[in-house]
């Protein structure tokens, strides 16, 4: 009994120190476009009977996500929305900081940030489509958790960012 309890310690220990080394040695390149070779890529988009200006105003605005999007926790920026700034935030059950890469006013936002196992790349732009915007959502996953679950990640992205776009539309035309 003795060694198989060594046994699941030392495993246990091997494992703790192999994804502790992957989460201190991974290095993610922050870009303005997502990453076209990540594992994990989606492009979502949907029609919104709203302006642009309105829609990047509700974008903008992130301590108020979770109000409209209950996918979405405990959301936090305390700098203004603009280029270089982070807010922090939840989602999936991960706690994520995202720095803006990205602010055009009425037209594009973007962000990155590291989670456990994982880098994503989010892009939002806005075009004017008549009376209508057409909001296109773009992202990229990585990283070695993303990687070995790449399935469930691409499936959970794809879902999440729908609903996300859904929500979006319901707020943006009230």
């Amino acid at each position: 009994m003795k060694k198989f309890l060594f046994s699941v310690l030392a495993l246990l220990t091997a494992l703790l120190l192999i994804i502790g080394i992957l989460e201190l040695t991974s290095s993610y390149k922050v870009s303005e476009d997502i990453n076209r070779n990540a594992p994990v890529q989606t492009q979502q988009h949907i029609a919104i009977h709203a302006s642009p200006e309105k829609i990047y105003q509700i974008m903008g605005d992130v301590n108020h996500w979770s109000a409209w999007n209950k996918d979405i926790q405990d959301p936090v920026m305390t700098v203004p929305f603009q280029k270089g700034n982070s807010f922090d935030w939840k989602s999936g059950g991960l706690t994520i900081r995202s720095t803006l890469h990205t602010a055009i006013p009425y037209r594009k936002i973007g962000w990155s940030g590291p989670a456990f196992g994982a880098f994503a790349i989010h892009n939002w732009t806005f075009v004017p489509n008549g009376v209508n915007t057409t909001v296109v959502v773009d992202e990229s996953m990585e990283g070695w958790l993303v990687t070995m679950m790449h399935k469930k990640f691409q499936s959970h992205l794809e879902h999440s960012l729908q609903e996300w776009l859904r929500n979006l539309k319901i707020q943006a035309e009230k």
